[in-house]
């Protein structure tokens, strides 16, 4: 479109596979591609000093990949500008690209990411621009994304040419946030109760009791009872629960960490407690539900080391981490 506006080729794109073969996108659209990687890297040193390699990624968790990890480490020694687009944005983390860098991951993708990834600045935003490192999670969000990188480019002018061309009535800002505020999304009102719902948003893997969460809302553990069964229908310690149940949830799906982990990082004392609650809500045990949501097929766990295990019990009771008992 910026093209079109400009009225001459202004930019323009190559497709690269693994392996030089078209691809299927998750709606079953087949892409052509221009090249495989081995020839991308072969000529790659001859590219040119403008160009910006943007890995695309869909929901799901992406497989290994020694080549193309090995290919973005040199385009990043080249200062070639790097863009991650949805679980593109893990690709360039497991690549050890992003460590301290700001990135902008799906709010699905979000618990599994800041688990995997400690030292990633990720945040729940529309997109993030750091430097030359540019990541967004998916959707239409990359729209807004590039509008800066032809702003940069062309002018203001030549994006809001381009906003009208596409029928967008609002470019959004880097930082901004993904999903609806809390109180849309639950269609609630009550500044207190959405104090407290913050608090427990921010306190998953640690939770606090109902009695402290009353207090710092300047309520009693009575008032706090009746203003969530009339607001929410429920209390707060199954509101709560439910909280804790959808981190885990995303975990399961999204992430190959061991259910013992999971259960630890989502508050629950042991793995065992964490399978009771879980199959009162999903009807089934986590293992089962990773493997509906990964056609059947097992998912192997990272290895996780003696600083990430002191990570995930810090805090809290130690576990053994076999069993996950107290």
């Amino acid at each position: 479109m910026a093209n079109e506006v400009i009225g001459r080729d202004v930019y323009a794109w190559q497709l690269v596979t693994n392996d030089g073969q078209s691809v299927a996108s998750s709606c079953g659209l087949v892409i052509g591609v221009d090249a495989s990687l081995t020839c991308q890297r072969d000529r790659g040193w001859h590219s040119r000093l403008d160009s910006v390699v943007v890995v695309v990624g869909s929901g799901s968790f992406p497989g290994p990949n020694k080549q193309l990890d090995a290919w973005l480490r040199e385009c990043r020694n080249r200062r070639t500008c790097l863009v991650g687009i949805s679980s593109g944005t893990i690709v360039l983390a497991r690549a050890g690209l992003a460590d301290g860098r700001r990135c902008s991951v799906h709010w699905e993708q979000f618990p599994m990411f800041v688990e995997r990834f400690p030292d990633v600045l990720a945040a729940q935003t529309s997109f993030e621009n750091d430097g030359d490192f540019h990541t967004c999670p998916g959707g239409d969000a990359p729209f807004d994304m590039f509008l800066g990188f032809v702003g940069r480019d062309h002018g203001l002018n030549v994006v809001n040419r381009i906003c009208e061309k596409a029928i967008a009535c609002r470019m959004r800002s880097a930082g901004d946030r993904q999903r609806l505020p809390l109180h849309s999304r639950v269609q609630l009102h009550h500044a207190r109760v959405i104090k407290v719902i913050d608090h427990m948003e921010k306190n998953i893997n640690d939770p606090i009791p109902v009695d402290a969460l009353a207090s710092s809302a300047g309520l009693s553990r009575r008032q706090i009872e009746r203003l969530f069964k009339r607001e929410l229908g429920c209390s707060p310690g199954r509101y709560y629960l439910d909280l804790r149940l959808e981190k885990a949830h995303l975990l399961l799906i999204t992430s190959p960490l061991p259910v013992v982990y999971i259960a630890m990082a989502c508050g629950f004392l042991s793995a065992s407690h964490f399978s009771k609650a879980y199959r009162q809500v999903h009807g089934c045990a986590p293992h089962q539900a990773r493997l509906q949501a990964h056609g059947g097929k097992q998912i192997r766990p990272p290895g996780i080391g003696a600083k990430r295990r002191e990570e995930f019990t810090e805090g809290r009771p130690r576990r053994n981490v076999k069993t996950g008992a107290s």
